[in-house]
């Protein structure tokens, strides 16, 4: 990918270890890349990269709980994210519920492709669209549709 994106990178405790083996593993990619991430995970994925000795551009926010989610959902409003990973614990209650819903809903009313898996986090990072200068992705249209 020719392209340099701003990524963010989001995970709950319970789903850190597989966000940080899957920035590992996709090191090359994310490098050439800014990454957003939220304070902890943020942490996590740096201290794996030093010990690799990986390079990335990391930008911390502040831990979800403490508006980290908010932060980055700011960024999405103001088109400052092409991608969002979120590695979402579904299994247990989270105590900024009300950030996390808020996140994945600016994703979607802006258009940023989120990705709340691994799967789909690697079926996005090497999609070819990226780079597709033919390639726009339409506006989404809120509007009634009308059968007639």
């Amino acid at each position: 990918m020719n392209k340099k994106l701003t990524i963010a990178l989001v995970a709950h405790d319970h789903r850190k270890a597989d966000m940080v083996e899957w920035a590992v593993f996709n090191a090359d990619t994310l490098s050439k890349h800014l990454l957003v991430c939220t304070g902890t995970t943020g942490g996590l994925i740096k201290a794996a990269f030093d010990e690799k000795g990986l390079e990335a551009e990391i930008v911390c926010m502040n831990s979800g709980p403490l508006g980290g989610d908010a932060e980055i959902a700011a960024m999405v409003v103001r088109h400052e994210i092409n991608l969002a990973i979120f590695l979402i614990d579904d299994l247990n209650p989270q105590p900024h519920e009300a950030d996390i819903q808020m996140l994945l809903r600016q994703c979607r009313i802006h258009n940023v492709p989120i990705a709340c898996n691994r799967y789909s986090a690697d079926l996005m990072i090497t999609s070819s669209l990226w780079d597709a200068p033919d390639y726009i992705p339409s506006i989404p249209r809120y509007i009634k549709f009308n059968r007639e």
